[in-house]
């Protein structure tokens, strides 16, 4: 499997506000991190695909 990330690594906080360094499925909502790859972003529950540009 692949290198596994943190979940508390994916925020940061700037100036007392939480910040989301993470990438989530415009499909299925604010709840689900899609999974970033050297030139996509994947959502492991609806398999929607963002490619970076």
């Amino acid at each position: 499997m692949g290198k596994q990330v943190k979940l508390w690594k994916k925020y940061s906080l700037k100036d007392g506000v939480l910040v989301k360094r993470s990438v989530f499925c415009p499909r299925c909502g604010g709840g689900y991190i899609m999974a970033e790859h050297e030139d996509r972003y994947y959502c492991g529950n609806c398999h929607y695909t963002q490619f970076k540009t």
